[in-house]
């Protein structure tokens, strides 16, 4: 591996790592709301949710960066602010890949909180505790297997990505080169030994990551 390889491997963990944070801090309480709320709004906000998950992922990287681009709401905002545009800079990665990764936190999130059902918070209103002292001290505890794979398949997902990181940040190296455009560099530059290296490695890293979650019972309700 090249130094450019060790850059575009710390980048992308950076990257992972500070997008499934953000992913646990926004999600939680739209994953809590979808599973607890009867809105009517409920099925149009799920659908939005779910969005990343059925879009091409160049389609959804080119709709960001017409968003955040000099002509976009999301570029005069940040322009406004003083804060420049973002495609092309890491900030822009993290805007990118919050958005693309949205599914994989909140679902099962969602699913966490809706499988506690109604007994337990019941039990703890009769106790006097409040909504709030009701979330943390009995939702967030018994929903703690649900975190646990928000957070690795968020994390796992954003490793991945390539459409979306192409359209919004482009591949400058040290800056917004990921691990999976540096393989795209390799194979274009015909050095497949390189690109076997990084492509292995994400393949036993995304095999190990589905072995454990299984082994744990990922799927079973917590």
């Amino acid at each position: 591996m090249s130094p450019e390889d060790f850059t575009a491997l710390a980048l992308t963990a950076k990257l992972a790592a500070l997008s499934t944070v953000l992913l646990l801090i926004l999600g939680t309480p739209v994953a809590w709301w979808l599973a607890r709320s009867r809105s009517r709004l409920r099925s149009l906000v799920g659908a939005i949710v779910t969005l990343p998950l059925v879009m091409p992922p160049a389609v959804l990287g080119f709709y960001l960066l017409v968003l955040m681009g000099p002509q976009g709401a999301i570029g005069h905002f940040t322009q406004a602010l003083g804060l420049g545009l973002l495609p092309f800079t890491f900030a822009g990665l993290v805007v990118g890949s919050v958005i693309y990764s949205m599914p994989f936190v909140i679902q099962p999130l969602q699913q966490a909180f809706t499988a506690i059902g109604n007994q337990s918070l019941e039990a703890a209103a009769t106790l006097r505790a409040s909504p709030w002292d009701a979330f943390v001290s009995v939702a967030l505890p018994l929903a703690r297997p649900g975190f646990v794979t928000a957070a690795v398949l968020g994390f796992a997902h954003t490793v991945g990505e390539f459409g979306v990181v192409l359209m919004i940040g482009g591949n400058i190296p040290g800056k917004t080169q990921v691990l999976s455009m540096a393989i795209y560099n390799h194979v274009e530059a015909l050095e497949y030994a390189n690109a076997h290296w990084l492509a292995g490695g994400m393949l036993v890293f995304s095999f190990v990551v589905l072995l454990l979650l299984y082994s744990r019972g990922w799927n079973r309700q917590p």
